[in-house]
């Protein structure tokens, strides 16, 4: 319990008022819309930005402004406590003043323009569902504005990161850091492009979010079901095109049984670039599960979902097939079926790769005597292993996803896990960890890895907490050691905290899936589904 309330009371404390009129800034530094010629060193395109507004920060004290893809993590926290201001922050990001007029999110302050994983529908589903069982009606209006500005977004992706039109993306810098080869956000040295396995992921669970919620509009509003159908034909799409591309190198790697991103050169070569990383675990998050609700109420949008994938086997013949019924009469979209989806787990679960005693790595630990090296021309460009602070300055070297553990990727691998199990039941098991004998289903899974994750928080046989690491005054004074730090991220080896030591932020989200697991039992996964999850019980 001190975890979860130092968790939350730390959100609470991160609210702060944030202030920026983008157009007065870029006057001031002599931009000018209409003159080409007169450009501004960031935010060029942003005129139409005006925020005042007490904004979810990601740690007030270090980083005093908002970050879209964060807020949609620090909502699953703070609807624990205040599901109103979660909505109405949710609201903020969609509003004509956030919102780009070609529908782009805005990042944050210092380049609205860069890209985030596409987790806005996610959240936004995730607190209209919380609201509906708390209080048996949910804000259907809410929902429905929310989605047709969505859809804006959903649009913006489409048409401005699948350069050949192929689904397959190119997100760029996705949030993630240095987690690649090159510099995400900047020209390749090879020129060329890259396409990407995590941007593609995002986008196929982005594509199930908003059917989730199209089904739901469907439900009260008919209209909405030629919409749940569009984007049922769009995951197909992008879920086949991960698996297979064409050609000769695909972001799945059959031999690895991985997916990595893919280097596509100019002159028509092209090449996996096998760092095993959060990037290749991402695609197994790609994953929902649906009750049947559109086929129990339009039948004729089943019949033309079927004629659909009739004309076109190629969709499914690589991917989960969507017509496969599991527990309780379930469907489920996902872009691995049963075989890739063991392969994955093997590698995420083996404590050799992925499996930390306190969570999931961010990059595997067979790096650190196997770094990948890729060269071009004079130039060599390294990925190893590194459980702490970064070593390269990429992205200003101040935070690091070549090892450490993040806490809002691991909370989509929770989430992910128990799709599958509300789907496969208790007959799906699997080594956890690798190797070691012991079979878990994918709630115990899910259930393991959370453990992990909140034995950073807590005080061990030792007397010592993790996340203060060999700091004596944190460890051992009486009147700080009870006072939590929720850092950015963390070790990849002893669970010490890193980065920013106030990013309660997403970190706190540890929050939500403590109490997950503390209300939520393996029976109710399988008889309620995954809004088991939501309904508060004493286990």
């Amino acid at each position: 319990m001190l975890v979860m309330r130092q968790a939350i009371a730390g959100m609470l404390w991160s609210k702060q008022f944030y202030y920026y009129d983008v157009d007065k800034w870029l006057e001031e530094h002599g931009a000018d819309p209409f003159n080409p010629k007169r450009r501004a060193p960031r935010n060029d395109h942003w005129h139409h930005m005006y925020n005042a507004d007490v904004v979810s920060m990601p740690d007030k004290w270090e980083y005093p402004w908002y970050a879209a893809w964060d807020l949609a993590f620090h909502i699953l926290a703070l609807t624990l406590v205040d599901e109103d201001f979660g909505k109405q922050q949710l609201d903020l990001m969609l509003r004509e003043n956030y919102l780009h007029p070609n529908g782009q999110l805005p990042a944050y302050e210092w380049n609205f323009g860069d890209v985030n994983p596409p987790v806005h529908a996610w959240s936004s589903l995730f607190t209209y569902r919380l609201e509906k069982i708390r209080k048996g009606k949910g804000d259907l209006d809410w929902l429905e504005r929310s989605f047709q500005k969505l859809v804006l977004n959903f649009t913006w992706w489409v048409n401005r990161k699948d350069r050949s039109g192929s689904n397959v993306f190119e997100g760029g810098f996705l949030g993630l850091d240095n987690i690649g080869v090159f510099d995400r956000s900047a020209p390749l040295p090879t020129g060329g492009h890259l396409e990407q396995a995590d941007g593609t992921a995002w986008m196929a669970l982005f594509c199930q979010n908003m059917l989730e919620i199209a089904v739901e509009l469907a439900m009260h509003r008919p209209a909405y079901a030629e919409m749940a159908l569009k984007f049922i034909e769009h995951f197909l799409w992008i879920a086949s095109a991960m698996i297979h591309t064409g050609g000769d190198t695909g972001l799945w790697d059959e031999e690895d049984g991985f997916f990595y991103d893919v280097l596509r050169l100019p002159d028509g070569r092209s090449q996996p670039l096998k760092v095993r990383s959060m990037v290749g675990l991402l695609p197994l998050c790609a994953v929902t599960v649906f009750e049947g609700q559109m086929r129990k109420s339009y039948s004729e949008m089943a019949h033309r979902i079927r004629r659909f994938i009739k004309a076109r086997p190629e969709l499914t013949a690589f991917i989960h097939d969507p017509f496969k019924i599991g527990c309780g009469e379930r469907l489920m979209a996902a872009v691995l079926n049963e075989t890739r989806l063991r392969r994955v787990l093997t590698k995420m679960l083996d404590e050799n790769e992925f499996l930390s005693p306190y969570g999931i790595r961010s990059l595997s630990l067979c790096h650190a005597e196997h770094p990948f090296v890729f060269r071009a021309g004079d130039q060599e460009y390294r990925v190893s292993y590194l459980p702490a602070e970064s070593d390269t300055g990429m992205f200003g070297g101040n935070s690091n996803w070549r090892g450490p553990i993040w806490m809002p990727v691991n909370g989509l691998i929770v989430r992910a896990l128990l799709q599958y199990y509300s789907y496969y039941g208790n007959d799906f098991t699997v080594e956890c960890p690798t190797g070691s004998g012991r079979h878990m289903n994918l709630y115990q899974v899910a259930e393991e890895i959370t453990r992990r994750l909140a034995g950073i928080f807590l005080r061990g046989e030792d007397g010592r907490r993790p996340v203060y690491g060999g700091a004596r005054k944190f460890q051992e004074d009486p009147h700080w050691r009870d006072h939590l730090q929720f850092y950015e991220y963390f070790h990849g080896d002893n669970g010490s905290g890193l980065g920013a030591n106030h990013q309660t932020g997403w970190t706190g989200i540890i929050a939500r899936l403590m109490h997950l697991f503390a209300t939520t039992t393996a029976e109710q996964v399988i008889e309620l589904g995954t809004v088991a999850a939501m309904v508060e019980t004493d286990k």
